[in-house]
């Protein structure tokens, strides 16, 4: 969808039950140097976007953890991150607070309750999948608004392929510790990268072949985690746009380096279904 800030991606399915939208680069969220916008006006237009004003958009300071906020209890409201509140998940059911995340190759999920109307948007890098953030998000929205994982819908944007995403042995050693099954690490690692006509790999990745390092796949991850947390395999939409193989369209950490810009993810609580 086009927006007056930019192009923005949005989920069929999910915008039947919750407006929400996910940012491209041209956004340029929280960019360094001549091309990056002031903070404040970036997150003022990602409010707008969604029909809230921005002192309602809810963000935290996040850490690759699996905190959880939830909008309207007493949260610091800034555009200052080190002003915020620390959590990797944030979850509303006040219908004029958004929630929001923001990414640089980590995965971004909205999730949306059609029975109560609650929402969530939760980040999660490799150490965030590790700590189940996706499964913690599900559980959440069970814990403080009664969701049901049979009603929630979930889509989740771009962010860094296994065509792309090279990670060390440590990584995959912090999956084996957490207790993920043998099978389960064996599908979302892999020796060799995993390009497709729509995400290429990029030319620094495209022939890598290292015993000591593994091609990450989050968005398996993603997925699995989410329907072993009781979702229907049918609500869960992965948008399997790699932010690395797209310099046009995306911001990515490790294709650009710490002077990159950031994605947002925000969505608004629904009115609640039947």
């Amino acid at each position: 969808m086009q927006t007056a800030s930019g192009p923005a991606l949005v989920c069929g399915r999910l915008q039947e039950v919750a407006d929400h939208l996910f940012t491209t680069r041209q956004w340029m969220l929280g960019a360094s140097g001549p091309a990056g916008r002031d903070l404040e006006d970036a997150w003022r237009e990602v409010a707008a976007g969604v029909g809230v004003d921005s002192e309602h958009l809810v963000r935290a300071r996040q850490v690759h953890g699996r905190g959880v906020l939830v909008a309207g209890r007493n949260q610091r409201l800034s555009s200052t991150p080190s002003n915020l509140d620390v959590a990797d998940i944030v979850l509303s059911r006040e219908r004029n607070f958004a929630a929001a995340v923001q990414v640089a190759d980590c995965v971004p999920l909205l999730v949306a309750d059609r029975r109560t109307g609650a929402v969530a948007a939760a980040h999660a890098g490799w150490r965030g999948l590790a700590l189940r953030v996706p499964e913690t998000t599900v559980a959440a929205l069970m814990r403080e608004f009664g969701s049901r994982p049979v009603d929630l819908i979930v889509a989740v944007g771009p962010s860094i392929g296994a065509c792309c995403y090279q990670v060390g042995a440590d990584v995959r050693e912090q999956f084996e510790h957490a207790g993920f099954s043998r099978a389960a690490i064996e599908r979302w690692f892999s020796s060799s990268p995993d390009p497709t006509s729509r995400n290429p790999s990029r030319a620094v990745v495209r022939h890598a072949r290292d015993s000591e390092h593994w091609f990450f796949d989050g968005w398996s991850a993603v997925r699995e985690q989410l329907e072993g947390a009781g979702m229907p395999p049918e609500q869960i939409f992965v948008a399997e746009l790699c932010t690395a193989s797209h310099p046009d369209r995306f911001c990515s950490y490790r294709r650009d380096g710490s002077g990159t810009g950031r994605l947002a993810a925000v969505i608004v609580p629904g009115p609640p279904g039947p």
